[in-house]
């Protein structure tokens, strides 16, 4: 077999389909990945990240399609024949064993000699900076410092492909927090290529280099977070991924750069085209913190709408306003604090105007 060309994904996914009797749980995925690249399956339960997670690991035999890591086919290899490992959501640490033999089980199982079971334990306790407590059981540790633990057992082994199926799930909101950063910075540092599963969208954005968002079995679109957040291709996206205000209507304009839709609250000025067919069925997405609000009148001319306060939520760094359109539609506004003392603060039952730019929002055909 000829050499991988050296620019060739480290990992590709090419039609991969799993059908549970008549479920079909992932539905002709194809993926690629790069060497080192952190790369998150998101969506909600059910939608086969952690079902194709399985057959990246050999847990579960595809239906049909392929499965090539660093040049070769790894589709029909059992688990222990492919160089791969996986974190498990539970850790699945063994509670009798200390850390330091929690880390070299596998190692021992593989019958390395005693001296490089050591060096290698040894140096991912100091990765994971858990050295002084190495003697320590899995019990006498917090959640965060078990998750450490299981990631260094993981990386013990070296393998070329890390999977992490949510990874930070056990974990309280700022721990999870605390510990995101902490984990990229450690699988960055080895090297290793890494794809985790997430239903956190937030965990997603912060952790990854790229984005697969996923529902119903099939790929709906991959990109970075940014790409994913700022250009969602399709309303599931845009509305899974954050907030975002979704203005229905249709194409009354497209020209090269700009386009307009006609919607039941007015009509919505785009800086781009979209290259549709006029009066098609199209929808605005306009993210909350794009929007402004004020309860005089702006001096700009496009996309300003009337509205009226019916919620408020103080959040310390920002304000949410949930706003009742003209036309009866809510519209969630969020506007960040920058200042500690308002004197005219907006409140509720105000009387305001909303408008945005007309690239702060992109049109989406389905």
């Amino acid at each position: 077999m000829n050499a991988p060309a050296s620019n060739a994904p480290f990992l590709t996914t090419e039609n991969l389909t799993k059908k549970f009797d008549d479920t079909t749980a992932v539905d002709d995925v194809s993926l690629s990945i790069e060497r080192g690249e952190i790369f998150a399956l998101l969506g909600s339960s059910g939608c086969g990240k952690s079902t194709l997670l399985r057959m990246l690991a050999g847990f579960e035999t595809q239906t049909s399609g392929r499965i090539v890591l660093g040049g070769q086919e790894v589709s029909n290899h059992p688990p222990y024949e492919r160089p791969v490992n996986m974190m498990f959501q539970s850790y699945a640490l063994f509670p009798h064993l200390t850390v330091w033999d929690n880390v070299a089980f596998g190692l021992r199982r593989e019958g390395l000699p005693k001296a490089e079971v050591k060096a290698r334990v040894d140096e991912m306790l100091g990765l994971v900076q858990l050295k002084d407590f190495a003697k320590r059981k899995p019990h006498q540790l917090s959640g965060g410092q078990q998750q450490r633990v299981a990631l260094a057992r993981s990386l013990a082994k070296r393998p070329q492909l890390l999977l992490l199926d949510e990874p930070l799930g056990a974990l309280d909101k700022k721990l999870r927090e605390q510990t995101q950063f902490e984990l990229v910075n450690i699988v960055e540092s080895v090297g290793v290529t890494c794809v985790m599963v997430t239903h956190d969208q937030e965990e997603a954005m912060t952790m990854a280099d790229r984005i697969a968002v996923m529902s119903k079995g099939r790929v709906l679109q991959v990109g970075t977070p940014k790409e994913i957040y700022e250009f969602p291709n399709c309303r599931f996206v845009a509305d899974f991924i954050g907030n975002v205000n979704l203005f229905e209507g249709h194409l009354c304009e497209d020209e090269v750069d700009r386009c307009a839709i006609d919607t039941a609250l007015g009509r919505m000025d785009v800086g781009h085209g979209v290259s549709g067919t006029l009066n098609m069925s199209a929808a605005l997405a306009v993210r909350p913190e794009k929007i402004r609000i004020s309860r005089t009148q702006p001096q700009v001319q496009q996309n300003v709408f009337k509205g009226v306060v019916q919620e408020i939520a103080y959040f310390g760094a920002h304000n949410t306003f949930m706003l009742r359109a003209s036309n009866g539609q809510r519209v969630k506004v969020t506007e960040a604090n920058v200042s500690r003392h308002d004197d005219a603060p907006i409140t509720w039952d105000d009387e305001v105007y909303f408008w945005w730019s007309n690239d702060a929002g992109v049109v989406l055909r389905d």
